[in-house]
């Protein structure tokens, strides 16, 4: 599988050698630019590249994290894109372009950690285990676990990530069906479908529409508008799968765990920092992440308070063994920076690499050649779907950040689109999302790529129902042109 994934994303990268017309640069450089879509320099950086996304599609194989590859690829690409102009003449060229993409890049690494720290906190805090535990000891039947998994993963992704969240509901889904391979796969495809489907209308629920949201193309309360075509994409196979889920009442159990001190005001702040993210935005039209980086300082002068205060939480009273969990969270003291450290660092690293490996490519001039093909041969409406479809394969945050780069002349009603596909695109097998490929190993022998690709005519029939459904519903929006 691994192979054939990586020849067709080597196909579809050599494509464009054979597409005519001229490369021009996607980022500045005017005369300066030099045309090195026919030399050895593109066809290197273009084989690097494919090479290690090769290595990135093969992590659960090799374990090799997915960083590593696109770190390397990057840094090889730029240096023989570099030395190059150097030896042109051109000493500033490369490296004007390369700052852009470092910039780019910062703004999303920043957002991203503060985002990853909350959710940290939160975990620490045991808002998620207090959930997932009511949940379990709550008595519901298969298939109502199976609407309440799917309806909490559509609607916590959009705060959350959906990786995150995804990862909680297959927590309940195992701890509640233990032995029952059939509901346990069906409720993973589920919350798969549920946690893209729920990012793809909010800015903050995917890594692809916070990239466009912070480029500017589409301001906070759009992406809103694609909350029904959303809802569709999720419900549309959900009501089909349902039908399949043995109807079985699992036996209760006691509820038994409570937040740590502080959760609640934790989870109010996060809410905060989303506020002042989309005021900084909106209204002084400063970089989200800036907003981000304030709502930082909420949670640390809040941690700061708990860590004064833990002591006088220790109580001179008996110690007992049940309430032990609850104890600890009053005695002791809450560490942010230990939330920081805990962020996603290969995630972070991987995005570095993706960036500045497309941004080269970007550069070299193949990114105008594809987009020459897809946005203007093709038409929009058949690229963006195309995207979507692309996602399932490849993932979807190189797939939009080229998109983003070729920056096409596009309605809002077409960002919108490109921005739905990319984010539930990837819901079609089980490889193509975050979610799906750690529900995999979560969900081990119960939860395949098998399983799922049984259900993707029935997920592919919500695809195109969400995009029937955005034309219907935003017809006006095609004909407004974003900012």
């Amino acid at each position: 599988m691994v192979l054939t994934l990586s020849y067709r994303l080597f196909f579809l990268v050599f494509m464009v050698l054979g597409i005519p017309g001229v490369a021009m640069a996607m980022s500045g450089g005017g005369g300066e630019h030099l045309d090195l879509t026919s030399s050895w320099v593109g066809y290197t950086s273009l084989i690097l590249f494919v090479v290690a996304y090769g290595f990135v599609m093969a992590e659960e194989y090799t374990h090799m994290r997915k960083s590593k590859p696109v770190l390397l690829a990057a840094g090889l690409i730029w240096g023989i894109i570099g030395w190059i102009y150097v030896n042109h003449g051109f000493t500033d060229v490369a490296s004007t372009a390369v700052r852009h993409n470092i910039l780019e890049y910062a703004e999303l690494f920043l957002f991203l950690l503060v985002a990853m720290t909350y959710i940290n906190a939160m975990e620490e805090r045991l808002v998620f285990e207090t959930l997932r535990v009511k949940l379990v000891c709550a008595g519901f039947s298969y298939r109502k676990i199976f609407w309440i998994t799917g309806l909490l993963a559509f609607f916590i992704s959009p705060v959350a990530d959906n990786l995150t969240t995804a990862l909680l509901m297959c927590a309940v889904v195992m701890a509640i069906g233990k032995d029952n391979a059939k509901f346990i796969s069906l409720a993973c495809i589920n919350i798969v479908v549920a946690a893209n489907a729920g990012g793809a209308f909010s800015p903050f629920g995917d890594i692809t529409t916070l990239m466009v949201w912070q480029k500017g193309i589409v301001d906070f309360w759009t992406f809103f508008h694609l909350f029904i075509p959303s809802v569709v994409n999720w419900l549309v196979p959900a009501v089909i799968m349902v039908f399949a889920v043995p109807n079985v009442m699992p036996a209760t159990c006691e509820v038994n765990m409570k937040m740590k001190r502080g959760a609640v005001v934790v989870m109010f702040l996060f809410l905060m920092t989303i506020a002042t993210a989309v005021c900084f935005h909106n209204f002084l039209h400063l970089p989200p992440m800036m907003g981000m980086m304030t709502g930082l300082a909420y949670l640390k002068i809040y941690g700061f308070y708990l860590k004064k205060t833990h002591k006088a939480k220790r109580g001179a009273a008996s110690y007992d063994p049940d309430k032990a969990e609850e104890e600890l969270g009053q005695t002791v003291p809450f560490d942010v920076f230990k939330n920081i450290a805990r962020a996603e660092w290969d995630t972070l690293m991987f995005f570095y690499g993706v960036i500045l490996c497309v941004g080269g490519l970007g550069f070299i001039g193949y990114l105008a050649m594809v987009s020459q093909v897809m946005y203007v041969e093709w038409g929009a409406t058949s690229a963006n779907i195309m995207v979507g479809v692309l996602s399932a394969i490849v993932d979807n945050i190189p797939v939009m950040f080229a998109v983003l780069s070729m920056n096409p002349d596009m309605s809002t009603g077409q960002w919108l689109l490109v921005t739905l596909t990319a984010g539930v695109g990837g819901s079609l097998l089980s490889i193509g999302s975050a979610a799906g490929v750690a529900l995999m190993g979560q969900a081990r022998g119960m939860y395949t790529f098998a399983g799922h690709l049984k259900w993707t005519p029935v997920i592919a029939l919500g695809y195109a129902a969400s995009i029937a459904v955005h034309f219907l519903v935003n017809s006006r929006l095609f004909d407004k042109i974003p900012l």
